[in-house]
Order: structure tokens, then C-alpha cells, then sequence
């Protein structure tokens, strides 16, 4: 199993017990900036994962929780 699976059970696992996360995400493109915010997890597909946080939705990839751009707490 790689990394990314790894990462994508755990998102899986959160999404389905307590969808309410924290996170941080810093981005340059597309530019996102949350810091220490309290998201939920929207839905969990094959490549990416949706959240919904500052009443905005976003989509992010498992990848940029693997290259460090996206932080979240209960991982």
C-alpha cells in the first residue's frame, strides 16, 4: 500500500466516523489559505476530496497532504 492510499483510507475513515476536521492548507495555485479552521469532509472520491470550510467548498488532492501543503489535525 502507498503513501497516498495510506492517506486516503485515513480521509475515508474520518469522513465516514466524524467528518468535521481541522485543517490547514496553504496554496499557491489554486490559492487557498485556511489557517487552523474547522472543515467538514463533503465527499471522498479516487484522486481527491472535497471540504467545505469559510463557507466555501474546495477540492484537494491526497497529493498535498503527502508534499506537506495540506495539514490536518486528526491525521
Amino acid at each position: 500500500m502507498t503513501a497516498v492510499d495510506e492517506i486516503k483510507n485515513k480521509i475515508q475513515r474520518l469522513f465516514h466516523t466524524d467528518p468535521i476536521i481541522h485543517i490547514d492548507v496553504s496554496m499557491n495555485r489554486p490559492k487557498i489559505r485556511i489557517a487552523n479552521q474547522e472543515a467538514r469532509i463533503k465527499g471522498v472520491y479516487s484522486n481527491v476530496f472535497q471540504i467545505e470550510a469559510q463557507g466555501k467548498c474546495y477540492t484537494l488532492q491526497y497529493t498535498d497532504i503527502l508534499i506537506k501543503n495540506i495539514t490536518i489535525a486528526e491525521i
